[in-house]
Order: C-alpha cells, then sequence, then structure tokens
C-alpha cells in the first residue's frame, strides 16, 4: 500500500514575485533556448527593454535609441522622458508598478502589465536601471532582482532619457551568446513600425522612411507583380502586393509588437481583404484564389492590448479600445474605404491583381478532379498507420507558451524512421516516413503534389492544404543521412517547400536535424562530436586511444543513443529564406536542367574529405 500523502498548511509555499520568475521563466519570456533561435529567451529580454524605449518614442519623445551588445551584456538608452527619480526603483523591481497603467502618459503601449523589465532583472545577474531627467539622475543596480547598489539623486548633464544594462544569467540560460541575424531583424521590424525612429546598433544605423513599405521590401523574395500598396491612418497601416508564388506571407503588429501568431487583427484583414477584392471586381472569386501570392502586413494601436500569452505573439482583443469599435470593424472600414479607393485610381494595379486572380482560379479549377481522388487516397492511406506516426498533442490544439515543443521528423528508410520512433516524446513529436527519393517539383505546377503519393500525403500529415492555420506541428524537421544521399533527398524536399509552401519557410517552421558524426568512448566516458573539431577535442579530452565511431547513417544509430540528439539538447539548422536569396534563379541553378553549369559549379567548389 502506498503511503499516505499528507496535505497541510505545511504544503502552501508563497513565492516572492522575482522567484516565480526564475522558478517559472517560461510563463513570462517563453522557451530558454541559448541564442541559436530568434524566439529564444535573451532576445525575448532585449526586446522587453527595447519595448519601453519604443513606448516612449510612440507618445513623441525621443527619436534615437542607442544600443550596444557585446560579451553577453546588454545597453540600451533611450532618449525618452526619463522614469521619474523617487521611481526608478519601484518601476523595475516592484511588481504591478508602472507608467504605463496611465492611459493618458502611455495610451498604446505594449507592456501594460508592467511585468517585462522586472523579468529581466529576475533573470539577470546583473542589471543597471538609470534614469536621466532634468538635469539629474538616478541609478540603482541589481543581482537577480536584488539590489546591491542604489545610489543617490546627482547633477547630471545627460539628455533625458533611461539607461539599461543587463547580463543574462548563466544560472538560468547556461551558455548563451546573441547572434547579429536574430537582433538585427527585429530591430528593422521596430524602424519600420515607427518612422522617423533611428535605432543605433554596435555601430550599425536603422531607420526607415517608407514604413510597412520598406518591410514588404525587406523580405520580399520574389519581385512583386505590381508596386507595393501602401496605405496608413489613424492607428493603422497596411501594406500589400502578389508575387508569382504559392501561399499567403503576413507580417502582423499590435502596438509596434510583432505578432508572430496573428490573432483577432489578422484575422481579421485576411477576411476584409478578400471581401473587399472580390466585391470591387463584382465577381464570385474563392477567397484563396484572391489571396494565392499575397505578401501584406498590418500594424494596428489598441488601446490596452490583450495578448494570448506573457510573450504578446498572439493578440486577444476583440475591441480596438474601451468605448472603440471592434477590431473586426475598425479594420474593415478603413480596408473598404481605402483599398477600394486605391483600386478605383489605379487601374494598372488592379488589372494586373485581375489577372493573378483569374489564373490562380484557373490552375485550381484545373486540379480540381485530381485534388478529389489525391484527398481520398490520403484518407484510404490510413496515415496514421502507413506513413505517420502521430504524437498525441498539435500546434492547433495547445494554448500558451509551449508551442514550439511540437513537431514532425520527416525521415528516410525504416532504420531510421524506427529508430526516432521509439525514441521520440510521442507526446509532442511525430514520425513520416519517405519512401525512395523524392520526386524533384521544380518548374511543375501544385497539380503534382496531389498525384505524387508521397507529397500528397506529406502534404496531408501536415494538414496545409488551406493554408498555415491548419499546420499541426510547429517545427518540420528534416532528418536525413549526412551522406551524399540523404544530402540529395534533404534538397528535394525544401525545393517541395520553397515551389508550394514557401509560407513554411519564411515563417521559420521547416529546421534541419543535427546529428553526430562521431562518436568518441573510452570505459568512462561518451562524447558525441558534430564536427571534426568538436572529435579532436574529444579525443584530447578522454586520454589515449579512445574508441572511434564513425556514423554513416541514422539507421547506425540506436534508439537509445538517439534519444541524446532528440530530447532537451536537439540541435537543429532552420532553414531561413532572405531578401538576397532569389529564390527562382536559385532553385533554377540547382534543381533545373542546366546541368552541365552545375556540374562545372561542383568541381571547381569540391571539398575532399579525409577518411578518419
Amino acid at each position: 500500500m502506498n503511503q499516505e500523502i499528507i496535505y497541510d498548511e505545511t504544503n502552501i509555499v508563497k513565492l516572492e514575485w522575482w522567484e516565480h520568475i526564475r522558478v517559472r521563466p517560461g510563463m513570462y519570456i517563453g522557451k530558454l533556448g541559448d541564442g541559436n533561435y530568434s524566439d529564444d529567451g535573451i532576445y525575448v529580454l532585449l526586446k522587453e527593454v527595447l519595448d519601453n524605449a519604443i513606448d516612449e518614442h510612440m507618445m513623441g519623445y525621443g527619436k534615437n535609441i542607442d544600443i550596444i551588445i557585446e560579451d553577453g551584456v546588454v545597453t540600451v538608452r533611450d532618449y525618452g522622458r526619463g522614469i521619474p527619480l523617487g521611481k526608478v526603483v519601484d518601476v523595475s523591481s516592484q511588481m504591478n508598478t508602472g507608467g504605463k497603467y496611465d492611459s493618458k502618459a502611455f495610451k498604446k503601449s505594449v507592456g501594460m502589465n508592467g511585468v517585462g523589465i522586472k523579468a529581466v532583472n529576475a533573470l539577470s545577474s546583473y542589471m543597471l536601471v538609470q534614469s536621466f531627467r532634468e538635469r539629474e539622475t538616478k541609478a540603482v543596480e541589481y543581482c537577480r532582482a536584488h539590489v546591491t547598489e542604489d545610489m543617490p539623486v546627482q547633477a547630471s548633464n545627460e539628455p533625458n532619457g533611461t539607461l539599461v544594462r543587463f547580463i543574462p544569467d548563466k544560472e538560468i540560460f547556461k551558455e548563451y551568446h546573441f547572434q547579429d541575424k536574430y537582433v538585427e531583424p527585429l530591430l528593422k521590424n521596430y524602424v519600420f513600425l515607427n518612422s522617423g525612429l533611428t535605432i543605433n546598433y554596435n555601430g550599425k544605423k536603422f531607420y526607415s522612411k517608407n514604413g510597412l513599405e520598406d518591410l514588404l521590401n525587406e523580405n520580399m523574395t520574389s519581385e512583386p507583380l505590381y508596386p507595393i500598396i501602401h496605405l496608413q491612418g489613424t492607428d493603422i497601416e497596411i501594406a500589400i502586393t502578389h508575387a508569382h508564388q504559392y501561399g499567403e506571407e503576413y507580417y502582423s503588429f499590435v502596438n509596434g509588437q510583432y505578432t508572430t501568431q496573428g490573432g483577432t487583427h489578422l484575422s481579421a484583414f485576411k477576411e476584409t481583404i478578400s471581401r473587399v477584392i472580390k466585391e470591387y471586381y463584382s465577381k464570385n472569386f474563392e477567397y484563396s484564389d484572391i489571396r494565392m501570392g499575397i505578401t501584406a502586413a498590418i500594424a494596428i494601436k489598441v488601446e490596452e492590448p490583450v495578448f494570448e500569452s506573457q510573450t504578446k505573439t498572439k493578440l486577444g482583443s476583440k475591441d480596438m479600445g474601451p468605448g472603440a469599435p471592434s477590431v473586426a470593424k475598425f479594420i474593415g472600414d478603413f480596408i473598404k474605404k481605402e483599398l477600394d479607393n486605391y483600386l478605383h485610381k489605379n487601374s494598372e494595379t488592379s488589372d494586373i491583381l485581375l489577372k493573378k486572380i483569374t489564373d490562380s482560379e484557373k490552375e485550381r479549377k484545373a486540379i480540381a478532379g485530381v485534388t478529389k481522388l489525391a484527398k481520398e487516397r490520403a484518407k484510404k492511406a490510413n496515415l496514421h498507420n502507413k506513413k505517420l506516426r502521430d504524437c498525441r498533442l498539435h500546434y492547433t490544439d495547445i494554448k500558451g507558451d509551449n508551442l514550439d515543443e511540437t513537431s514532425i521528423f520527416i525521415t528516410e528508410g525504416d532504420s531510421a524512421s524506427g529508430s526516432i520512433t521509439q525514441s521520440r516524446d510521442p507526446n509532442y513529436q511525430a514520425v513520416f516516413s519517405l519512401r525512395g527519393k523524392p520526386l524533384n517539383t521544380f518548374g511543375l505546377t501544385k497539380k503534382i503534389v496531389y498525384e505524387n503519393e508521397e507529397f500528397n500525403l506529406l502534404q496531408a500529415a501536415l494538414n496545409i492544404e488551406e493554408g498555415l492555420e491548419g499546420l499541426r506541428y510547429n517545427k518540420i524537421i528534416i532528418a536525413t543521412d549526412a551522406d551524399v544521399d540523404g544530402m540529395h533527398i534533404r534538397l528535394l524536399i525544401i525545393t517541395f517547400f520553397l515551389q508550394f509552401f514557401p509560407d513554411l519557410i519564411k515563417n521559420k517552421h521547416v529546421f534541419i536535424l543535427q546529428t553526430p558524426l562521431f562518436r568518441v568512448r573510452n570505459k568512462k566516458e561518451t562524447i558525441y562530436c558534430y564536427s571534426e573539431e568538436e572529435r579532436i577535442n574529444a579525443i584530447e579530452k578522454l586520454g589515449p586511444n579512445p574508441e572511434i565511431t564513425r556514423f554513416k547513417g541514422l539507421g547506425e544509430i540506436s534508439p537509445a543513443e538517439f534519444k541524446h540528439f532528440i530530447g532537451s539538447d536537439i540541435r537543429l539548422d532552420p532553414v531561413a529564406m532572405r531578401k538576397s536569396d532569389a529564390v527562382k534563379e536559385m532553385l533554377e541553378f540547382y534543381m533545373g536542367k542546366n546541368t552541365m553549369e552545375r556540374q562545372n559549379f561542383i568541381i571547381n567548389n569540391l571539398v575532399v574529405e579525409e577518411d578518419v
């Protein structure tokens, strides 16, 4: 019989605010991470500090923000009004204290709940908050939210504003490092949303003159079919264009916050865009045909916004503010008036858009019969038994900040698939098994997605036929061997996504699984090495004559070993697209019919790996 568990007053524990943040950091900043991904905690800390500086700019105070990140130390200096000197300690270390509760001072800010800067404080081994205000300054230093030095008010010649310096705590974040490739897009979004703001970061200057129009130009990897439609109004700004590509691509913002998960504003935007365009042409177009190939952005300002999580990635507000119209009505009224007027005044653009819609309609109708049969085949294939070993929880089912945990491994061969299946977390990790090499889809129409069994079943497993809203897994992880055949399969899968579902890649859902190249061990210790350098270091650490195994394929890695590589220490390389990536030309070169040109490139760039 189990011993009786006693539940009494001794079980009730009260945590200080900073203890609660340190014990449950995920509630405040999402996942922790080490800086290798854009949503890792250290970037959320940076953003929490920046949000306060941006709010000052939005209120009309301060046109510059200076940022220095060096050796893990972050310094942010704004030139706003500065924290009232008598409240510097309270604002940075007292929960539910902040100027943003007064809607007159911060009518449409991001950090209404006053938690952000306190979370930075609790999760930093060092933090300095210094306010400059009316030729005086006040500073306080912290260590893990405890005051280490509370300096008196002193005279100062510095301009008004606030300086925050912090060092993320390595007890929480372990060995982290800030990467420019994640910091700089964050800063670019801030200046795109705040025309007239200059951000100086480690010697680089970020500035935008044209707002969301600049944002689309920065992010589009295909040429727009017509000039970007850029419309602005009070508390709203939108930018829209189309390109010759599949899928839909959106960027949505609330009060300067990048809502990567969308929300009520994005849903209203997509529905209204479709309806207004349909009504303009007075044709019974399908919404999916209207939006096929669209690239668009929307930014709104909401009073007292409500987000679905502390990291503010999805807007939950239904109204623009107390006594204000609904988000849907506000967006709908603006787009109905402004977009309709624009299309009437710019007939060349409306003609191009009409052709794009009718082309999408023709292609959809041409494959309608194939689509129906393909769906029936996918259903009969019994995905859950034949190709897909599913997980219990899915991306669309999970609420809160653990969305990133859901994933699907795309594997080659039964052995690799079997090893991963036995090693995975069945709650969050699914496995899809490919049979043989996939088809090269470059230059083919979407009809092939339904005619090719492998890709038809993969599309059905991901549930992305109607768009990303139904995506069942946050991370799509390509797990292939590190040999030539594995690299080829990986390239074919990426080509498929780039051709037909580029928004999966643009929204950072596709990754490459890193698996170790070597296992180095002796009787006491085993080290898995992902590079030649790690192999050399492991040999030096373990001493003379360790056993060295070179993994040739995933099938050689036992299920017991695989647990080390797909658990909490999983290594993933994100598949990303940049403005500089000319996708069409890149696919033409690597996957097209220019065999001799590609062969010469391979010969000229060949690197021979020595046998170990």
